[in-house]
């Protein structure tokens, strides 16, 4: 055997390999070797996996068979951990090989909700992404990857897929393949011969309690009626993948949603005859500043976040709405400013084009959703829409407190139809979902966590009426009932909306996708 049959590199001209695995599942005898080998060349953490082996049990005794499946990064030709990464830590290298560069990660866990195979994991020591980078340091000098000269069946083949010469080449061509989630558009550049087709679709088998020789390090994903898979198809093995989005995420939406709100009001306020003065400003600025700082904790090192400001990489929409932030924060500051000097027509233009702005630092969050491609329930045609809707209703909120009853049934009305709009959000972010199993079962699960919020709704209905009725106290015989039912009504939309963020990051992640 030559040297390019052994690396199963190209021996034509000086042309980049294009580096691929073969997962031969007719071979494999789920010895995890490949696992072991792969964490100790790479000093993989206990708990953490760059390769792992499922084990998926089909059938019912006497008449049932167990099947290994070896999962890992695919090392798609479009990769959507590429695409979102907002520093490029993440990159396509030239051999084809989707590698990461540790030193450049700020730890946003962003890639691992873009990827659909569940191929990164987060390393809480370093604080940073990790995945299989194909031993590159191998590659480098023409050896295999660690994983491949440990099988002792030689199940997992690797080389260069481009060359039509290679091991790995021919076996693509000569057997019946198949890959994971082609439809997510990736191009993976992993082919499985002979594997359970149903151990290559997620959330398709029953998740036991146990498994085989382990407890579970997280607890059995929900499974909502009508979504129950049959009893004979069993996860017995596989890894824990818990949520890496928090209370972070779902706190940011609600407080980005009220800065935009506030400057979108403003404008209006002053159109209306409302003297509301610094007040949306103010609030604007302040809730931003929750926002970045919500950000900037999440990372869990301050210093990372100005990495996302020197070395951007332009197509993650983390970038772009950074981008958005900022423009919104100076047109909001620069509009404070001028009307503290008394410069009107200056901050008239300033809150005006900032009403655009603000949509966008409210809505942008939309297309960072769809780039997370892993979760389906994120991709509503919609979800600007929503997200909009909802500052809207941030701003009618703000409006309705203000102190003074000037146009106070112009607010109320303005509120009211707000609070109608939001209450229709739902139907129309579900409306827009994908037609795929993985986004009828997330939001069946984000359905059955909302009943809260419809009460609150309904909540807030009775506090509108109350508000309208106490403005005049002789009504209800009850003095400033009016007053604390608007800042009850203005509660309670922050309430909605953190719980609606809460419901719709839990949910979305919720769905197995390994």
């Amino acid at each position: 055997m030559n040297e390019s049959e052994r690396t199963g590199t190209s021996a034509r001209g000086a042309r980049p390999p294009q580096f691929a695995f073969v997962i031969d599942h007719r071979k494999c005898i789920g010895c995890h070797a490949c696992t072991v080998a792969c964490k100790s060349e790479n000093d993989v953490p206990l708990g953490q996996f760059r390769t792992w082996v499922k084990y998926v049990e089909k059938g019912v005794f006497p008449s049932a068979r167990r099947h290994f499946t070896v999962l890992r990064c695919n090392h798609c030709d479009a990769a959507p951990c590429v695409e979102i990464c907002p520093v490029t830590a993440l990159h396509k290298r030239k051999d084809a090989i989707v590698d990461l560069d540790r030193d450049k990660c700020i730890g946003c866990r962003a890639c691992m909700q873009a990827c659909p195979y569940d191929a990164l994991y987060f390393e809480e020591d370093k604080g940073v992404a990790e995945k299989c980078h194909y031993c590159a340091h191998r590659t480098e000098l023409g050896l295999e990857p660690a994983c491949v000269v440990v099988c002792p069946e030689r199940a997992i083949v690797a080389g260069d897929a481009s060359d039509p010469e290679t091991p790995i080449s021919k076996l693509i061509r000569e057997e019946q393949t198949s890959r994971r989630r082609l439809e997510k558009g990736t191009q993976p550049r992993v082919w499985y011969v002979d594997a359970l087709p149903e151990a290559l679709v997620p959330a398709s088998h029953v998740e036991p309690p146990t498994y085989l020789w382990s407890d579970r390090r997280t607890p059995q994903p929900a499974v909502p009626p009508g979504f129950e898979p049959p009893a004979d198809l069993v996860a017995s093995l596989d890894v824990a993948h818990p949520p890496q989005w928090g209370w972070h995420v779902w706190a940011y939406l609600v407080t980005k949603n009220v800065a935009a709100g506030a400057a979108v009001a403003s404008p209006l306020l002053a159109l209306g005859g409302v003297a509301a003065g610094i007040v949306p400003e103010v609030v604007a600025l302040v809730f931003l500043i929750a926002t970045v700082a919500l950000l900037i904790h999440d990372l869990g090192r301050p210093e990372r976040f100005v990495r996302l400001l020197l070395a951007p990489n332009t197509t993650s929409w983390l970038v772009k709405g950074g981008w958005a932030l900022t423009a919104f924060g100076a047109l909001a500051f620069g509009a404070m400013v001028a009307k503290l000097a008394g410069m009107d027509g200056v901050a008239r233009a300033l809150l005006w084009a900032n009403v655009p702005v603000a949509a966008l630092t409210s809505g942008y969050s939309a297309f960072l959703f769809r780039q997370c491609r892993a979760r389906d329930l994120w991709h509503s045609k919609w979800m600007f829409a929503t997200l909009v809707a909802e500052a809207l209703a941030c701003g009618a909120a703000l409006a309705l407190v203000l102190p003074g009853d000037a146009q106070i049934a112009w607010r109320l009305g303005a509120f009211a139809a707000c609070v109608a709009l939001l209450a229709l959000t739902p139907l129309l972010e579900a409306a827009g979902l994908p037609a795929t199993d993985q986004a009828r079962r997330a939001h069946a699960i984000q359905a059955a966590q909302a009943k809260r919020e419809a009460h609150l709704m309904w909540l807030l209905c009775a506090l509108i009426l109350a508000a309208g009725l106490g403005r005049d106290a002789s009504l209800l015989g009850v003095e400033g009932l009016g007053i604390a039912a608007r800042w009850l009504a203005a509660g309670l939309v922050a309430l909605v909306l953190l719980l609606r963020g809460r419901s719709f990051i839990t949910a979305g992640q919720a769905v197995p996708i390994s």
